[in-house]
């Protein structure tokens, strides 16, 4: 079985305390756009799979935040300033790891578990 009704609008959702972003429909061009960042992050040097893996991941999700994350509120620089959305502004975000590990659990989390529906 597999669930229909995925948004089709952007919409907003709080993700840190005091931090809203409102994002794009997550659908299959931004999947496969996000997905293909991850498979061109360079991991020469590298040893272990699961440093491969991490910094896969973490280019997946910051890629995905690039391309969907459209607006936010209570986002500032290091002066204190209402920093517009940009990519770099992005990125420095999803450094964050609690903000990171936030995106992925309420944005991309859904779009995994219908993966792991069509499993059941």
């Amino acid at each position: 079985m597999i669930r229909l009704g995925l948004k089709s609008e952007p919409y907003w959702f709080d993700l840190l305390p005091g931090v809203r972003v409102k994002v794009r429909p997550f659908g299959t061009a931004l999947f496969f756009a996000a997905q293909s960042a991850m498979v061109r992050v360079d991991t020469q040097g590298e040893t272990t799979s699961e440093v491969i893996d991490a910094l896969r991941g973490v280019a997946f999700i910051k890629a995905l935040a690039r391309l969907s994350i459209i607006e936010w509120e209570g986002v500032v620089d290091d002066r204190g300033i209402p920093a517009p959305v940009s990519p770099e502004a992005v990125d420095a975000l999803m450094d964050i790891w609690q903000a990171a590990a936030a995106f992925e659990r309420i944005y991309a989390r859904p779009i995994s578990e219908i993966e792991a529906e069509k499993n059941d």
